[in-house]
């Protein structure tokens, strides 16, 4: 795997050596970047560009962790210092992932300690040039709002007669243009919009590419310690300053909100604490924002029992949490498969990257699209709770649209 000016010799950039990257170095990993070729992610410890395909992660009965790591095994016999897969994973268990081994690897320090990185104001809050403007897509809503608070309605109703506690249920918009959006400006439109976030473009299938920008970590591993940022509450921006104040204040006293975090960090509590010594867990949620949402986080921190569990194995035993699926998890999977009238995909599975050395990061894959010619499929979801009404929910996925809509110069 070839070295760049931007990569230090571990994967994982040192604290230390940042000082010797030269100023503007992340945000020319995000101009450089061809997706739909390259894989790219943003995180809030560094920047990665991803280039090749030495080897692909097969799709076959063996578990994930074990596949990768005879690939990542594989490619350090042949020579390679330091190889990682990197790429995205399904929401379905069964289904195949898009991962791979690249042949080369640049690192950065984070988008957001870049003095280049383009201001949000620059890098498109308006309408964004090379890419359709919103008069000339065409946009299809899947299920259409009313449908969708529907489902929603059918949902509480099982949870008020005590059949299951939340499921996340999601819709998606189906927007097409006479010409091929550029992905390019619309990753830039992305990272700019919220730079201390994860951004993403990697291939997620033949002709497919995965492009977004998650406020949500699921898991990262860096030697015997592991953090996790579950999040699950959210409520919109307003860009009238008190109305945006209150809306996180309210948000923060919201017992429908509250109790649905809850859920969730209980979840993750529980599938983590096998595997920690010391597991420590926040009795209360903070808020984290993005350009378009506030959302209730919890940031779970813990030491591992065993330093050869990896950060996959990590993904396994947390995949799908309530925050994507819900509680029960088979129920919510079997609401959700009879509720929503298309695949998922990559929607709600992970994005990120691992190293040969079990170290790594796996992002919630949400606030994304995918894109397939003159076709975007972006998707958005909310979680439903007995306290949920149709109105709210369908009014927060509309919400959460909002910041892929904006990457693209369309609007509902």
């Amino acid at each position: 795997m070839s070295a760049s000016l931007y990569e230090p010799t571990s994967p994982v950039p040192d604290p230390a050596l940042t000082s010797l990257l030269s100023p503007g170095a992340a945000s020319a990993l995000l101009g450089a970047c061809r997706p739909g070729e390259d894989r790219f992610l943003a995180t809030p410890r560094h920047t990665l560009l991803a280039r090749g395909t030495a080897a692909e992660i097969p799709h076959d009965e063996r578990p994930l962790s074990r596949r990768v790591h005879e690939a990542l095994d594989a490619r350090r016999h042949a020579g390679e210092p330091a190889p990682i897969v990197v790429g995205s994973l399904p929401f379905a268990p069964d289904a195949p992932p898009a991962l791979a081994v690249p042949e080369s690897v640049q690192w950065a320090p984070p988008l957001h300690e870049d003095p280049l990185l383009a201001p949000p104001a620059a890098a498109g809050r308006g309408p964004l040039t090379s890419v359709p403007a919103a008069a000339d897509w065409q946009v299809r809503e899947v299920p259409s709002p009313a449908r969708y608070g529907e489902v929603v309605a059918a949902a509480v109703a099982r949870m008020r007669a005590g059949e299951l506690d939340k499921v996340v249920l999601a819709r998606t918009l189906e927007l097409t243009a006479e010409r091929e959006p550029d992905l390019s400006a619309m990753l830039r439109h992305l990272a700019g919009r919220d730079p201390g976030g994860y951004t993403f473009a990697v291939p997620s299938g033949p002709g497919r590419t995965l492009i977004g920008a998650s406020p949500e970590l699921l898991v990262s591993r860096q030697g015997g310690r592991l953090t996790a940022n579950p999040l699950a509450g959210s409520a919109p921006r307003s860009t009238d300053l008190a109305e945006d104040v209150r809306n996180a204040a309210a948000l923060l006293e919201s017992s429908k909100d509250l109790h649905e975090h809850a859920v969730v960090v209980d979840a993750v509590r529980e599938a983590l604490a096998p595997y920690c010594t010391r597991l420590e867990v926040p009795g209360r949620p903070t808020l984290v924002r993005t350009a378009a949402m506030w959302h209730l986080s919890t940031t779970v921190t813990g030491e591992l029992a065993e330093p050869s569990t990896t950060a996959l194995e990590l993904t396994a035993a947390l995949h799908p949490t309530p925050a994507v699926c819900g509680t029960p998890t088979d129920l919510a999977r079997s609401v959700i498969a009879a509720s929503e009238p298309f695949d998922r995909g990559p929607y709600t599975g992970m994005v990120g990257w691992q190293d040969a050395d079990g170290d790594g990061e796996w992002v919630v894959t949400i606030r994304c699209a995918e894109a397939e010619g003159r076709t975007l499929r972006l998707f958005a979801g909310a979680g439903v709770v007995a306290a949920s009404t149709p109105q709210a929910e369908t009014a927060e996925t509309a919400a959460k649209f909002r910041t892929f809509l904006s990457a693209v110069g369309a609007s509902l």
